[in-house]
Parts: structure tokens; C-alpha cells; sequence
């Protein structure tokens, strides 16, 4: 690992490392990632590396040894879960980058990561260091700014690693800034300690019960200069030495801050460069539509539908347009843009329906009920034109589903053979006819279980949507 204070050299008993596990604490700068790729380099092609990554640092590590890298905001919770039985089965060394996640999700993964390395069959109980960096953000101490469920199951796969993993092969190496963010249940399994660089008294003292100092001692461990630290354990040496770590082959791919030359340029020029096209453009002028006609009056209405339609031969002679599908859709169009529309029972729109019909020249309706219905429910999803040609595939799926649920299964094929990122909840219950977001969400899940379509959700908690029987698929929904 590097050099003692007299010059001799510092090794870690990699046998016993993996039955007694590591703890390597140090606040941002004390080096401790620079440790961990030192441990990480002179291992590689010993033993099996694992490394859950939640800044993308470690990711370099695939450019000169045989490690995989990917990238976990690619991914559902569920391919991650079978992602790590299968590095354990063919024992690969692997760095999970967590970059990219909220830290709700960040704990969401690494709890369904090790969860996957923890269930891996007994064959596949190889011998195995997970590393784990920025710990205390996947084992907290107490309450912290995520939900309650992923803090339990980032907490309880953490303990099962550095307190149950022994038996199946797994050694925790883990990592901290601040001990007192740490859960103690976490940190106590560990046997032994890489303690850098800290100030605050709380881990001071901690850092100092570990390593078995008297707490006048503490003071030491914040003096010890960056990339040195303290090492104690049965893996390290009996009693405590301070190690200069030595150096690495590989390089993060972010670096520490270094003065760099400010630029030379005059202020006068400067000033100009930094204030030029600030103003906001000139607003142009739109032209406000034509306010729409005034809509007719109850009396009107009444009047119009108490009227009796023409015998067939007089309607004959009327002069009618011979397309009545333009009409139809100016009418749906109309509908579906009144916001009390969706709440509405589909007999009252039906009857809206076929007056607006015929305040636009069509005396016979040109649709009965159910075709009524049917077309409302492709209005909603925004396909107004007719569903006989271009969408009868997509009506063959939808067969056995509920008339009022071909909506939102039309409005979701509709976004998945355009490419466009899969509607919201909210969205989904406005076409269902519905304010309730749950009732959404079990319209989803009924259509999953009759196998039309297949959600899936990625860990940024992006959600799309695949019609497996017309091999289309949504784009990810966007984040709120």
C-alpha cells in the first residue's frame, strides 16, 4: 500500500482482508479514493473486485484492467439485481456507477445490487472485495432526506454485507468522510481501519475508540498530512502505523481543484464581451385569433332536437356533404377541448354530439353509440381521424380490454409509434375520465396482466412503455 515512517513497506494481507473487512475513513481531500484505487490496482487479477461507484470515479479502472463499468441510470432496479449474479457466477471484477441518480435512487440500486450479489446460488460463493465508496450515504447513522423505504433497504443490505457476507465470500470495503454519519451497526463489523485526515472532535473520537487511542491521542489524526493515514488490524499490522499510500496508474476522471493563470485580457474589453446581447429581443406581435362564435342557447337546443328528422327521401334531396368525416372531427375536436368533457357521461356527449352535427348541416348523425364511444375514447388519446385503417393492428391488441379503457391503451400506442416519451399519470387519468392517479395506475396494471403492454422503470424513476404485440415502445417519461 505504500511506506511506514521509517521507509518500509506497507502490505495488506489480501487473505485476511477478505475475512476480516476494511474500513477506510477521511474527509474530502485526505485521500481516500486515492487509497482505494491503490488497494483496487494492486489486487487487480488476485481476487474478484466489486465497486459501487456513486460519483463515476472508479469507472477509469476498465481502460487498463478487466473491469466492466456501467452506467446504472441505464438500467430498472430488476437488471441491475440480475447484473450481479451474474458477475458473481462468472467472476468478473465490476464497477457500478451511480452517477447520474438522485441519492433516493442511488440507494435504491446499490440495495438491489447487493441484494444480487448477496442471493447468488452457493456455487457461486467466490471470493470477492466490494468496495463501496461514500458509505454513509447508503448506511446513514439516523433519519436522512430520502424516503423511509429506501433508507431501510440501503441500511439492512449494507449490514448483511459486512456482517453476514463473510460466509458467502463477500468483504466489505467501505468508505467514509464523516465516521458520525456512518450507521455503528456498519462500521463495527469491520476489523480493520485506514483512518486519514479529520477535524471535527465527534469523528476524532470515534476514529481514535477503533483504533484503540486514548483520547489526549485523537489530536494526531488531525495532523497527518493528505494520502497518509493511520492502519490498524489483523490484515494491516497488530499495532497502529501511519502509511504514506503510494502511487496509482490510474487517474478519476474528475481531479482535485489547482490554481490555474486567470486569463489576460483588458477589463474595458472584457466588460464589453460579458454585457454584449444581454437585452431581451424586441417582442413580436402575434395576432389574436378571432373570438369563437357565441354557443347556442338552451332554448335553441331543445328546439333543434324536439325538431323531427326529414322522411329518407327528403333527406335525400337536402343538400349534405357526401364526407361526413371532416365534420366528425371538427365535432370531437370541439368535445374533447371543453374542460367539464371528461367528467361527463358519454350519453350526455352523445347528445352534444349529434346537435353540434347538425347545427353543422349532418341531420342523421354519422355515428350510433358504441362508434360514438369508440371514437371519443381515440379523441382522448388524440387520434381524431378514423380508426379503420392505420390503427386497426393497435385495436386487434386491444380486443379484450374494457371499451373504456381503449383510450389510454390508444393513447399509449399512439406514443409509442410516435417515439415520444410515455404519458404521466396525470395525463393517463385525464384520458381515462378520471382525477384519481390511482385508478390510473390500476388501469396500467389490469392491462399488464392481460399481457397487452409491459411497463418498465428505470432507476431515475423514469417510466416507458412497450406494446410487445405491435413491437412499438415509449420513450422514457420525462422527469418532473
Amino acid at each position: 500500500m505504500g511506506l511506514d515512517d521509517t521507509g518500509r513497506t506497507v502490505a495488506i494481507d489480501l487473505e485476511e482482508l477478505l475475512a476480516t473487512r476494511l474500513l477506510v475513513q477521511g474527509n474530502s481531500g485526505s485521500g481516500k479514493s486515492h487509497l482505494l484505487r491503490r488497494l483496487l490496482e494492486k489486487s487487480a487479477g488476485e481476487v474478484q473486485q466489486i465497486v459501487i461507484d456513486p460519483e463515476g470515479d472508479f469507472v477509469t479502472l476498465a481502460d487498463h484492467y478487466d473491469h466492466v463499468a456501467i452506467e446504472a441510470v441505464d438500467y430498472s432496479a430488476t437488471e441491475i439485481t440480475r447484473f450481479a449474479g451474474r458477475c458473481r457466477e462468472h467472476r468478473t471484477s465490476v464497477v457500478l456507477s451511480l452517477e447520474g441518480l438522485e441519492i433516493d435512487s442511488q440507494m435504491r440500486c446499490a440495495a438491489a445490487f447487493l441484494a444480487g450479489l448477496f442471493d447468488a446460488p452457493r456455487d457461486h460463493w467466490y471470493p470477492a472485495l466490494v468496495i463501496v465508496d461514500e458509505a454513509q450515504l447508503f448506511a446513514p447513522s439516523g433519519a436522512a432526506e430520502v424516503s423511509e423505504d429506501a433508507r431501510r433497504g440501503s441500511l439492512a443490505a449494507m449490514a448483511n454485507l459486512m456482517s453476514r457476507g463473510r460466509k458467502r465470500g463477500l468483504a466489505g470495503v467501505i468508505a467514509t468522510q464523516r465516521l458520525a454519519k456512518l450507521s455503528k451497526n456498519v462500521a463495527a463489523e469491520a476489523s480493520n481501519f485506514l483512518m486519514g485526515r479529520t477535524f471535527l472532535d465527534i469523528d476524532m473520537a470515534r476514529a481514535a475508540d477503533l483504533l484503540g487511542m486514548e483520547r489526549r491521542q485523537a489530536e494526531a489524526i488531525r495532523d497527518l498530512q493528505r494520502g497518509s493515514f493511520l492502519g490498524l488490524g489483523p490484515a494491516i499490522a497488530r499495532r497502529s502505523i501511519t502509511v504514506r499510500i503510494g502511487a496509482v496508474e490510474t487517474a478519476a476522471r474528475s481531479s482535485s481543484p489547482s490554481l490555474t493563470p486567470l486569463p489576460q485580457a483588458p477589463a474595458d474589453d472584457m466588460r464589453e464581451f460579458l454585457l454584449a446581447d444581454l437585452e431581451d429581443p424586441a417582442p413580436v406581435a402575434l395576432a389574436l385569433p378571432l373570438p369563437p362564435p357565441p354557443p347556442p342557447s338552451a332554448n335553441q337546443l331543445l328546439a333543434e332536437l324536439a325538431r323531427p328528422a326529414p322522411p329518407p327521401e327528403a333527406a335525400a334531396d337536402d343538400e349534405e356533404p357526401q364526407d361526413h368525416e371532416p365534420v366528425v372531427v371538427t365535432v370531437l375536436r370541439a368535445i374533447v377541448a371543453e374542460a367539464e368533457a371528461a367528467t361527463r357521461p358519454i350519453a350526455a356527449l352523445f347528445q352534444d354530439f349529434q346537435v353540434r352535427c347538425r347545427m353543422m348541416g349532418i341531420r342523421r348523425p354519422p355515428l350510433d353509440l358504441p362508434g360514438f364511444a369508440r371514437r371519443l375514447a381515440a379523441a382522448r388519446a388524440g387520434i381524431f381521424e378514423s380508426l379503420d385503417d392505420d390503427w386497426a393492428p393497435a385495436l386487434a391488441v386491444a380486443r379484450d380490454l374494457p371499451d373504456d379503457m381503449l383510450g389510454v391503451f390508444l393513447l399509449i400506442a399512439r406514443t409509442a409509434r410516435d417515439g415520444a416519451p410515455c404519458p404521466s399519470d396525470e395525463v393517463i387519468a385525464e384520458t381515462y375520465g378520471t382525477s384519481s392517479l390511482g385508478r390510473a395506475r390500476r388501469v396500467l396494471a389490469y392491462m399488464e396482466s392481460r399481457d397487452v403492454i409491459v411497463p418498465r422503470e428505470d432507476l431515475s424513476g423514469r417510466r416507458s412503455i412497450a406494446i410487445p404485440q405491435l413491437g412499438w415502445t415509449t420513450q422514457p417519461s420525462e422527469l418532473a
